[in-house]
């Protein structure tokens, strides 16, 4: 099967941050013959966010260029936690976390990649069944300065922190994905090169193969800092339109060019269009765009008529959450978490001493306070969270 060179190009340029060795070595391997390609995520949450979609999009890119493309869940890796960018340890994950996490995930990984091109393995099914002398054969490729070497163990040692034994070998059991699936070339984070290059020297090692390495530049979340769970600035899949139009008019205008070219279909030639725009009119395009493709085409435009009517025009949404409170007397923050608007006391407490919280358009500042539970009664949590008491 022949490629068109054009594509080749294009799916080895854009939303690429390095290829390892060489892009010129894939490229012309790519020419050749097909190639096996492979994407491991760790089901450390239950919800995927815009971050992971830049590499599964590009795994997408090449399942559409007929290349054999699988999509690995990691159930054996997550046991022993990526170290990657993390100056502590990962709290051990169960078994039935893994199982809650990985419950919804084909679903949410479905409206990126299409499963009719993209295979699914469980890297539990092969990892779990090693021996001990199948680990000491892995680990025996691998010298231990190396893994010592990382530069976030650097790091933590300098600060006193501890680097714990089973972390240094989170490396070799991702690097042994590469070797029993016999890939040709891995996709992941700019954080996973490490782990990724771990992997292209068991595989020369063990099955004499050359395996390359493309990583994904990673996003920033809507706070500026690295998108992910720990930090609460994700955009998630599971998001609903209002919440996924609000989030991302809420980054920084410095991430609209990397949002557009790494979480969009959008053409280059568009894109340089938009930018020419005002900060404003290109972040709510960029927002529209990103609501589309994961809520359908009318989505986007419904989702700002709502965004302009709380945030530009200060009316209410158009639906308002109703909980059902008794009426009578409750402390205020008693019912900010009864009403599931606040998670806790203690983060209601908070909200209301940074003026987070209004109870029908008024500022809320005294937490010890009481109120006379009354039906439609107006909460509000931040600029855009209300309910309303039936």
């Amino acid at each position: 099967m022949k490629i068109n060179p054009k594509k080749i190009e294009q799916v080895l340029s854009r939303g690429v941050d390095k290829i390892l060795p060489s892009k010129k070595a894939l490229e012309a391997l790519m020419k050749k013959r097909r190639i096996r390609v492979y994407l491991g995520i760790d089901p450390t949450a239950p919800r995927l966010h815009l971050g992971h979609t830049i590499a599964l999009r590009k795994l997408q890119e090449f399942a559409d260029l007929g290349e054999e493309a699988i999509l690995v869940i990691g159930t054996g890796t997550v046991l022993t936690g990526d170290p990657s960018l993390r100056l502590t340890s990962r709290p051990v994950i169960t078994d039935e976390e893994i199982k809650r996490n990985i419950r919804t995930w084909k679903k949410q990984a479905g409206r990126v990649l299409d499963f009719s091109k993209v295979k699914i393995r469980y890297n539990g099914d092969w990892l779990l069944k090693l021996r001990y002398k199948d680990i000491v054969k892995i680990a025996s490729n691998i010298s231990a300065a190396k893994l010592f070497q990382r530069d976030m163990f650097q790091r933590r040692l300098k600060m006193g922190q501890t680097v714990w034994a089973h972390e240094i070998l989170y490396p070799l059991f991702q690097g042994y994905d590469s070797v029993f699936l016999n890939v040709d070339l891995e996709i992941g984070g700019t954080d996973q090169t490490f782990n990724m290059l771990i992997g292209r020297e068991l595989l020369a090692k063990m099955r004499k193969k050359e395996k390359f390495v493309l990583t994904c530049p990673m996003i920033l979340g809507t706070d500026g800092r690295q998108m992910s769970k720990t930090s609460g600035n994700c955009v998630w899949l599971e998001d609903n339109p209002d919440q996924m139009y609000g989030k991302i008019m809420s980054i920084p205008d410095k991430l609209i060019p990397s949002y557009l070219e790494l979480l969009t279909p959008l053409s280059l030639k568009e894109i340089k269009e938009i930018k020419r725009a005002k900060a404003r009119e290109a972040k709510a395009r960029l927002a529209r765009e990103i609501v589309n493709y994961y809520h359908g085409k009318e989505a986007g435009q419904k989702a700002q008529e709502e965004f302009e009517r709380i945030f530009r025009k200060r009316e209410l949404p158009s639906k308002v959450p109703e909980v059902k409170i008794d009426a009578g007397q409750m402390n205020i923050l008693e019912l900010l978490v009864k009403t599931g608007l606040c998670s806790s006391k203690s983060q209601a407490k908070r909200l209301i001493l940074q003026k987070g919280i209004k109870i029908d358009g008024k500022i809320q500042e005294d937490w010890k306070k009481v109120l006379q539970i009354k039906k439609g009664m107006l909460l509000q949590k931040g600029r855009r969270n209300f309910l309303k008491i039936k």
